[in-house]
């Protein structure tokens, strides 16, 4: 089955810097969209940054000009270059991929990573 693993996580000091990635793996084809989302306690999941297959990406304004995103097509990996850390920062975040098409069934369909704890703090 498809299944994505997010790793990187951790505690930070603010300015700090984390990088997160995340792996697919499974029968797949391609990855139309990867992302990376977040939630933080008591609010909803919220939208990070994202990157197609051709590289176009999104940011979020909180995190414009301090996050970047990338992605290997061939590993199925997105990751997130984390720097000048903030505690309002601090969430568990989520890669998704949306888009996923398998060589085993015609679905296509979207799947979420377990997430990981980003915590800043000193």
């Amino acid at each position: 089955q498809v299944q994505l693993v997010e790793s990187g996580g951790g505690l930070v000091q603010p300015g700090g810097s984390l990088r997160l990635s995340c792996a697919a793996s499974g029968s797949i084809v391609s990855i139309n969209v990867m992302g990376w989302y977040r939630q933080a306690p008591g609010k909803q999941r919220e939208l990070v940054a994202s990157i197609t297959g051709g590289g176009s990406t999104t940011y979020a304004d909180s995190v414009k000009g301090r996050f970047t995103i990338s992605r290997e097509n061939a590993r199925n990996a997105v990751y997130l270059q984390m720097n000048s850390l903030k505690p309002e920062d601090t969430a568990v975040y989520y890669c998704n991929g949306a888009g996923v098409r398998s060589s085993v069934t015609s679905y296509v369909g979207s799947y979420w990573g377990q997430g990981t704890q980003v915590t800043v703090s000193s």
